[in-house]
């Protein structure tokens, strides 16, 4: 007879791309060890999170269980690519649909922590409510999983506490959190704490975040709660060149550029970008002269599966002309492969965190063009603090057309200029670094032992 299991480790995602990526990436990272993991979701999102899976090894991904809850049929608008705010409010209808989730979660997770000695919830921040009642089973733990960065989540939260201590050197020019994101949104963020939790787990790695990792854990901001910085589970090792027939089309056509040569541009899975501004960028990357890998691609809705994604436009024979120097790809795009491989020299980046990090794990630098929520203050953390990017535009003009001339300015200057070779050299420095600490007996790796060591005490 097979005995139960003493911990069983349950994920509750945020519905989005980059959410469901975090935690699946922590949920391989659990199973590692032996754990069992449940991963709970509607239907839509879990069927997104396994379909989007790059670099993940089956075998582990069968060892995760994944709980599809009842779920109304979620409403997908398009998204506005016309607006001048970028926010994905169009992704709202999602959220909301896991927050009508609470009582399915708490039954679930009441059936579970049955049949275990204990239940280790972790759960995205930013769905606290829907794990309220269920954290408060006997024999539940729960962890808070912070997607953004130490350096995002402690200024926000430190000014939302009225900077209760002094703070020396970073971000003394900006007055205020606001001035980046939403005030609505920053009192979502902040106003999801449940105190009932055990600690918190921050998606980030001790080598580049270090300071502020510190500065999370004062009490004044924790209140006593335990910390534990888990970078990704990126993959390091990829296909050869003679790889098989299944390698995406983009990977064969990086194969045949030079060392270094290419800049990588997009914008993730939140962003849509006008007409207008995909011609800009278009004519700025054809000006530059450089080789470039566009991924263009509209935002997500809020149920991915929902009917075809808008295309965008881009000048009249644009792809024919360039066809010799750039690729265009309007399909999903194997992002981890195409950073790490030899010839990408730069990112052109919205500067979401995991595109941030992944970036910075390959050891590319950025061209940082932030978007909308916590991509303005990641751009900083990259351009001013480790000083592996360069700033495409000021967050203050956000509303105006980036031209095609900046673009090309920008585009010469990471891909063809000594100053670009320095930044490189950095990034690739820091790159060593922090894949150096997921080896054995490195920082990383210590935290991750230390948290399962504390969840399977």
């Amino acid at each position: 007879m097979e005995l139960p299991p003493e911990v069983a480790v349950v994920m509750v995602p945020l519905p989005c791309q980059s959410h469901l990526n975090q935690l699946l990436q922590l949920s391989i990272q659990m199973v590692s060890y032996g754990l069992p993991v449940h991963y709970i979701g509607s239907a839509t999102h879990n069927r997104q999170a396994k379909l989007r899976t790059h670099g993940l090894k089956p075998k582990a991904m069968s060892k995760i269980q994944f709980h599809d809850l009842p779920t109304p049929p979620i409403a997908a608008p398009e998204p506005d690519p016309t607006s001048l705010n970028k926010v994905p409010v169009h992704l709202w209808p999602a959220t909301e649909a896991y927050m009508n989730l609470r009582q399915p979660i708490h039954s679930l997770l009441e059936e579970l922590s049955s049949k275990t000695r204990r239940t280790v919830i972790i759960y995205d921040r930013m769905v606290s409510e829907a794990v309220r009642d269920a954290v408060l089973l006997p024999n539940a733990e729960s962890y808070a999983f912070n997607c953004l960065s130490a350096f995002n989540l402690f200024f926000i939260l430190w000014e939302a506490m009225e900077k209760p201590f002094k703070v020396e050197g970073e971000l003394r020019h900006i007055s205020s959190m606001k001035g980046f994101i939403p005030e609505a949104a920053l009192d979502f963020i902040v106003s999801n704490t449940i105190e009932e939790r055990a600690g918190d787990i921050h998606n980030t790695s001790i080598v580049i975040d270090k300071t502020y990792l510190d500065l999370m854990a004062r009490e004044e901001i924790s209140g006593k709660k335990q910390q534990w910085a888990i970078r990704p589970s990126l993959p390091t090792n990829f296909s050869s060149k003679n790889g098989t027939e299944s390698r995406h089309k983009c990977l064969k056509w990086l194969d045949k550029q030079a060392p270094r040569s290419v800049i990588y541009v997009s914008f993730g899975t939140t962003t849509s970008l006008t007409d207008e501004e995909a011609r800009e960028l278009a004519m700025g990357l054809e000006q530059s002269k450089q080789k470039f890998l566009w991924v263009l691609r509209d935002a997500d809705k809020a149920d991915i599966f929902a009917g075809e994604a808008r295309r965008i436009e881009l000048p009249q024979g644009f792809e024919e002309r360039v066809k010799e120097d750039g690729m265009v790809v309007r399909d999903w795009a194997p992002q981890l492969e195409i950073l790490a491989h030899e010839s990408t020299g730069g990112f052109m980046s919205h500067c979401g965190w995991n595109s941030c990090f992944e970036s910075i794990a390959m050891g590319v630098p950025i061209a940082a063009w932030p978007m909308h929520s916590d991509q303005p203050l990641n751009a900083i953390f990259l351009t001013e603090i480790l000083g592996i990017g360069l700033l495409v535009r000021e967050w203050a003009q956000r509303e105006e057309l980036v031209k095609m001339s900046t673009i090309e300015d920008v585009v010469k200057r990471l891909i063809a200029s000594k100053e670009g070779d320095e930044i490189r050299q950095k990034a690739e420095q820091l790159s060593h670094e922090i894949n150096h600490s997921v080896g054995e007996g490195g920082e990383s790796n210590r935290e991750l032992d230390s948290f399962v060591a504390h969840i399977t005490r």
